[in-house]
């Protein structure tokens, strides 16, 4: 249980996240200074540097409990038709590589700095392959409840192709500097196209 004297402590932290996360989805991790998010934060960096050592903390900090989350449905197989189940999946990856692509690219620039995130996220079991593993799991759990027919498509080979395209639309999207306007839209035209064979 949280005490009172800890609940500032925690805004604090929180308000700094907040603002790191507004500023390296702004500016891009290079440009952003612990004094901007300080700032933004509405605090001192001395504060600042209290809850976190380094940017890069922060920056690894707000990947993992700023990025925009998939929140895939955990009970979906069953519902709906597999068809619109999935444009639903894809809609949200669409949108989650949307959000998260401009801070998570920037951890590509530095080895040091995609070190430290890969074993952040192997130390929680997540990562990018968590995304497509998702969607598979799902279209297991439709074949078995034989509304997929399991001996006409490879479940991974799907999953990834889903994914796949999501971010590549993300990554468009994100280079002209635009916002997919219907992601939803999009996810249709990726789904029928990968001509699924739903039994039902």
């Amino acid at each position: 249980m949280m005490t009172q004297q800890n609940q500032p402590t925690r805004r604090a932290r929180e308000r700094i996240l907040d603002a790191a996360a507004e500023v390296m989805r702004r500016d891009g991790l290079v440009h952003a200074t612990t004094k901007q998010i300080a700032r933004e934060a509405k605090c001192s960096e001395a504060l600042l540097y209290k809850h976190f050592p380094d940017k890069r903390d922060i920056f690894l900090s707000v990947l993992a409990e700023r990025s925009a989350g998939l929140g895939l449905p955990s009970e979906m197989a069953g519902t709906a038709t597999v068809r619109e189940n999935l444009v639903e999946l894809t809609a949200k990856l669409i949108i989650f590589y949307q959000e998260n692509f401009p801070m998570a690219a920037s951890i590509f620039g530095s080895t040091e700095l995609l070190r430290a995130h890969r074993e952040a996220m192997q130390r929680r079991g997540v990562g990018p392959h968590a995304v497509a593993a998702a969607v598979e799991r799902y279209l297991v759990e439709e074949a078995q409840l034989e509304r997929v027919d399991a001996t006409a498509i490879d479940t991974g080979a799907v999953a990834r192709l889903l994914t796949g395209a999501a971010l590549h639309e993300a990554f468009l999207a994100t280079y002209a500097a635009e916002t997919l306007e219907h992601p939803r839209e999009t996810a249709q035209r990726l789904v029928d196209s990968v001509n699924l064979r739903d039994t039902i």
